[in-house]
Formats: structure tokens, sequence, C-alpha cells
């Protein structure tokens, strides 16, 4: 798979991530046991054979258990370490942690540094390659943020940071409280979510050459009829519709592209300026496998704009 600089970095990720979300099976930590945990360990080998070598995780995933399963993945691979490029985000904390507490999001400074050390450990790893936030917390305190960060990689327990799902004035304060830039912001981009192109999210990964990673590329599974007919439509009539539209435009540009429409729908995400990097989350070895032939073609501007125009359902003004 064809690779790209991290953001402003010279560090080189593959077009797409392996997105590591589903591999416990199961958000309950007490019910990944061994048979979940070897799943989990072939599905990272799934992504590793078909070429994927950029992994997206977040502490929250399965619980932790995700992160520990990755963490044990290394020891049947340890050659891992040197090729596999490790995300991961910390920002979201559970419902009565401690007792009585809402689930909220938490930037705190103190949290973030206990954070890392968990993510560290779980992921047996003494560095990690990018470090996100992972949910805008209503009190974040730029200032608070900045010095956590700087004491984490002044430890070198981080190469790079990140954000996730952050609106561009949030990206901008916390710049302009850290020192080092921010590399990447992984936020929610689809062909049913297209906000990103019309709210600054994209402008400013142009401008400050952040890497956009776009989490959901096919919308939680809400795309799939628009590239397997056997699929069932949407529930919702204007999902469907769009879906319905998209239908044979995608099938004639993947017939013209010698690939599936499947791969189509993540290339047009990658014919983006900025390098938008979808992350893959299935666990099955014959869809990652597909996902990754996205990597062999790149949209022509007339293919892209029929996409875009079908997703509307109107001719741009």
């Amino acid at each position: 798979m064809k690779t790209i600089p991290l953001g402003p970095t010279d560090l080189q990720v593959t077009r797409l991530s392996y997105g590591a979300m589903r591999i416990s099976g199961s958000w309950d930590k007490e019910k990944v046991d061994e048979a979940a945990i070897e799943r989990g360990i072939r599905s990272l080998e799934s992504a590793v054979e078909a070429g994927y070598t950029f992994i997206d995780h977040a502490d929250i995933y399965g619980d932790t258990t995700c992160e520990m399963i990755h963490g044990r993945a290394l020891d049947r691979h340890p050659e891992w370490r040197d090729r596999l490029v490790v995300a991961t985000k910390c920002g979201i904390r559970w419902e009565d942690e401690p007792k009585g507490a809402p689930q909220r999001y938490d930037f705190s400074g103190d949290y973030i540094r206990q954070c890392i050390d968990g993510s560290l450990q779980r992921l047996k790893l003494e560095r990690i390659d990018l470090y996100q936030l992972h949910r805008p917390d209503w009190l974040a305190d730029p200032e608070d943020i900045a010095a956590a960060l700087i004491d984490i990689q002044k430890a070198g327990k981080v190469r790079y940071f990140g954000v996730s799902n952050f609106r561009p004035s949030l990206v901008n304060a916390l710049q302009k409280a850290v020192p080092f830039p921010l590399v990447s912001n992984q936020v929610e981009i689809h062909l049913l979510r297209l906000a990103t192109f019309e709210d600054g999210t994209l402008d400013q990964c142009l401008e400050k050459k952040m890497t956009p990673m776009a989490w959901s590329p096919l919308a939680g599974g809400r795309l799939a009829a628009a590239f397997n007919d056997k699929a069932d439509l949407p529930a919702d009539e204007a999902t469907a519709a769009i879906v319905q539209r998209l239908r044979p435009v995608l099938a004639d540009i993947a017939q013209a592209y010698s690939v599936t429409p499947l791969a189509i729908v993540l290339a047009w995400l990658m014919r983006h300026p900025s390098g938008i990097i979808p992350i893959i989350g299935t666990t099955r070895p014959e869809a990652i496998k597909e996902a990754a032939k996205a990597d062999t073609i790149t949209l022509d501007r007339e293919s892209w704009y029929r996409i875009l125009v079908a997703t509307r359902g109107q001719r741009l003004p």
C-alpha cells in the first residue's frame, strides 16, 4: 500500500488505516475471553497481510481490551514494533467513573497523563506514534492540555499529537498553546456526511498540513446498499434515496476503474488534496482486503463530481 507523510512530519503512514474498535468483539471487557483475543489478533493479522501498517486505537475501544489485544499480538509478532505506526486516543470517560458521574469528556492535564501510561502498558509499547484527544471536552483549557502534552513528549512517550472531532476554532485555540504542530484531525467523513467539506475542517487541514482521518467512511454500514444491491436499503427514506441514486453511478465508475463500488466509495475520500485517510473498521478478512484496493486508483475529477452530484441529488449551483 502506498504511503504519505503524517501531517507536516516525516513519518510515513499507509493511505488507509485499520481501525481496531471492533477487534475485541465486545464493549464489555468481562466478555473478552481467550477466544475473543485470538479472533482479534487474527483481525490485526489480516490487516497487516493486506498492507495496512497504520493502526488506529482508542483507550475506550472494548473498554481497553482492544489495546490489550494489540499488545498480545506484538508478543506473537515482535517485528510489528518496527513495522506498524500506532495511533490511539484518550479523553472519553465512562458513566459511574467515579460512581454517580455521567459519561463525559475529560481533557484535564492530570487525566491525559494518566491515560497515556495506561495505553502504553496495554499496547506494550515504549512510545506511541500518534496520540489523539478523542472528543472535545466542553471544559477544555488549552494551556492545561498543552502542559500535559509537553510533559508527555519530553518523557518520550509520544512522537506526535493529533485531535479527533475538533471544530476548527478549537484546533486553533489548542495549536496556539502548544509549541509543536498538531498533525491530524480524526473526524466523521463519508458520502452521507459532507459537513467537513463546508465547515472549514478540511480547509484547515490544508492550511496547517494536518492529516484528516475519516472515521466511519462507510457511514457505519449505511452505505453498504450503495455498493451491494443485495443489502437492505436504509430505513430512513432520505438516506435510502441517496443510496439508490448512488448505486448506478458507483457501479458505472467501478467498472471503468476495474474495482468494486466499495473501493470507489473510499477512493472518493482519498481523492481530496488534504490526504484523507479512511479508517477501515471491519473484522472480515475479505472486506479488509477489498477496501485496500481503493489505494490502487485515483479518481478523475469528472467521476468525483458525478458521485458528489448523485449524493446531493441536485446539480451544483
